[in-house]
């Protein structure tokens, strides 16, 4: 007799582990030196997970790749925000950062994941893409694989979610992005209703209520986030920079601490189901600086590289 099928939050966790070491082999490989460290570790009220990190490469400053899954019971300011019924829930997923030692070398940050609230389950994720200096063949290589993959399952997926993420990353008490964008999408699977009453930001596929399809799109995303990035880190490894990239670079990763801090989705759900503190601020970079009222002079590099964020260009039809 066949064993019994698995359920699709359990086969979710398999594939983000696997996913969690493909994607570690393949950044020890292209850094050329820095190993990951792992920390396995248990989550007092249920489920555990293991974080790698990755310091002091020699491309990467700081590189974290984080496998959960957990389980266990909401808070009750959570089960009001999450579709679902109750206080039981499972999450499961991988998370990403890769902070570059070049300023020539973007900064990215990729998360899939799956959660189960009662009765409802839903997958959710994206990536995107922070440059310090923008270089338009990048940022059209990330978005156009991204494209490419989403187009595979629906082409209405690509405009949808680059939109929704273009929203999300925004720092409104700086009135910009924090960077290129790419995708981003949530509940998928769990219907059109959302947290607090507020709906996707356009109306949904009509096969995102087919559990499996879902699956099969975060494997997708899961498998394209190296294929989007390293290309590109191949291009600028050898840049030249120095102190005045260094110190730019410095700055506009405060941006990336204030919208981790202060609006990332994964933060605020980690804490408030007492997740392992170290492993959900393990995206924040090694070293960050803030200046007050630092403007980049106009015209400069510096200058044309922010005007390039806030233009929020359609990079993939660039």
């Amino acid at each position: 007799m066949a064993p019994p099928a698995k359920s699709i939050d359990d086969r979710a966790a398999v594939f983000f582990a696997e996913l969690q070491d493909r994607i570690t082999a393949e950044i020890e490989k292209i850094d050329g030196g820095g190993r990951f460290r792992e920390d396995s570790w248990t989550r007092p009220a249920g489920g555990g997970g293991r974080t790698r990190v990755l310091a002091d490469g020699n491309l990467f400053e700081k590189a974290g790749v984080g496998f959960s899954d957990v389980h266990g019971q909401l808070r009750p300011e959570m089960v009001e925000a999450l579709p679902g019924d109750g206080l039981d829930f499972r999450a499961t997923g991988v998370s990403l950062i890769f902070h570059p030692r070049s300023p020539r070398i973007p900064t990215v940050h990729a998360n899939v994941r799956h959660v189960q609230h009662g009765a409802r389950s839903w997958f959710g994720g994206g990536t995107d893409l922070t440059p310090y200096y923008v270089v338009p063949e990048d940022a059209a290589h990330f978005h156009r694989t991204l494209r490419d993959r989403c187009d595979r399952h629906d082409p209405s997926f690509y405009p949808r979610f680059k939109r929704w993420c273009d929203e999300y990353f925004f720092l409104p008490h700086r009135n910009e992005p924090r960077g290129v964008g790419g995708l981003f999408f949530d509940y998928l699977g769990a219907g059109a209703e959302t947290t607090a009453g507020q709906p996707p930001p356009a109306a949904s596929s009509p096969h995102e209520s087919d559990a499996e399809a879902m699956f099969a799109f975060v494997r997708e995303v899961g498998d394209a986030i190296l294929a989007a990035y390293l290309p590109i880190v191949e291009r600028r490894r050898t840049d030249v920079w120095g102190d005045r990239e260094r110190h730019w670079q410095l700055v506009r990763r405060g941006r990336y601490v204030e919208f981790n801090l202060l609006y990332d989705r994964g933060t605020v759900f980690g804490l408030r189901t007492d997740g392992r503190v170290e492993s959900i601020l393990m995206s924040l970079p090694p070293e960050v600086r803030w200046e007050y009222g630092l403007l980049p002079e106009p015209g400069s590099p510096e200058a044309e590289s922010l005007a390039a964020i806030c233009a929020r260009r359609d990079w993939a039809r660039d």
